[in-house]
């Protein structure tokens, strides 16, 4: 309860009416009525979330006894429910740590969506695994029909040969009477190319004799720029020896640096480590202070507000003691009123002269 400097005495001489205090005990019974309400609709929110995911669970376990009835414990059977146990036991745990720390079971909820998405997802794989052995029904129909048609096929191509085989024995005789025509044909033409073939050589034989003076030419070029080359190669081992001693250096300047730089890298940690530390410690304080110098202002700005609503209502009843003449303001009043009657025969006494003049 707050306390102000005016005296109890004071206080019940006053005339009953609501005090702020009172209007303010009101306002605070009713701010915990709709807190209350609200903790009352999350819980009820909480209670159906939990019935709802338990709901799942019992579904999800009577899925996994039909599965185990039609199914014999299998190896991989085994493994899959030994893995889904431990699953499940990590869920309970990770849920009951939220619902003892915060008092929500949020990771439950998401476990159970994430779930939710994995089943739908092997349903539309199962979807899809039916449609593709509808198809390969359907191309295995396609397929005999293609057998079927490659058959008769194959018959009438087995025809086709033994008709085939007639003409190639009828072509055979042609063929021969033709060949006979084309070896003494071929022979004129031997004859004819081989003298084509001479001419040729011997304009070859002059070709290769102005390709070996190019040759030589070009053998005399090829020392040259050999030469050169080798004059480039010596200026260019010169200047790689000079750009490797270059890169050990640099290299080694750029290690040191890093190893420095590495040394500043962990001080640099260390110190903003610490600093964290600090900055923690710090805003906490100021966190505290901050709630602290609150609940004063907060305690004061009520104090003022009790100390002027009880001043006015001091006033007012001063006001209404001193118009009614009630307690002190009695007496007051009375020597008030004579006064005033005393002021009025003196000024009639002065104003009768003036009349008679």
């Amino acid at each position: 309860m707050y306390t102000t400097g005016v005296n109890r005495e004071d206080l019940c001489n006053f005339p009953k009416s609501d005090s702020p205090s009172t209007i303010n005990h009101d306002k605070k019974g009713s701010d915990e009525e709709e807190s209350g309400r609200v903790s009352r609709e999350q819980r009820a929110d909480m209670g159906q979330r939990i019935q709802k995911a338990a709901g799942d669970l019992k579904r999800s376990t009577q899925l996994l006894s039909t599965s185990l009835k039609q199914s014999p414990l299998s190896p991989d059977n085994l493994t899959k429910v030994q893995t889904d146990r431990q699953f499940a036991l990590e869920v309970i745990k990770d849920t009951l740590q939220e619902i003892n720390y915060s008092g929500t079971f949020i990771s439950l909820l998401n476990v159970v969506e994430n779930e939710k998405k994995k089943k739908i997802n092997t349903q539309n794989v199962i979807i899809r695994e039916e449609e593709g052995r509808r198809k390969i029904k359907a191309l295995k129909k396609q397929l005999q029909n293609l057998q079927k048609e490659r058959e008769a096929d194959q018959q009438q191509k087995n025809e086709m040969i033994a008709h085939l085989k007639d003409q190639l024995q009828e072509m055979k005789a042609k063929t021969a009477m033709e060949g006979k025509y084309m070896k003494k044909n071929a022979e004129l033409q031997i004859f004819q190319t081989h003298k084509k073939c001479a001419d040729e050589e011997n304009k070859l034989q002059e070709e290769v004799q102005l390709l070996k003076s190019k040759i030589d030419q070009e053998i005399r070029i090829h020392l040259d720029i050999e030469k050169f080359l080798k004059q480039n190669q010596s200026e260019l081992e010169e200047s790689l020896e000079f750009w490797m001693e270059k890169y050990d250096k640099d290299v080694e300047s750029m290690q040191s640096s890093l190893s420095t730089l590495k040394t500043s890298k962990i001080i640099d940690l260390q110190r903003l480590k610490e600093y964290s530390e600090k900055y923690l410690t710090y805003e906490r304080v100021i966190i505290e202070d901050r709630v602290e110098r609150e609940n004063e202002w907060k305690r004061r700005t009520q104090e003022e507000l009790e100390f002027k609503s009880i001043i006015k209502l001091q006033s007012w009843w001063r006001g209404v003691m001193v118009r009614r003449g009630i307690g002190i303001y009695k007496y007051i009043k009375k020597k008030g009123g004579e006064n005033k009657g005393k002021g009025k025969g003196k000024g009639k006494g002065k104003g009768k002269p003036t009349d008679k003049k």
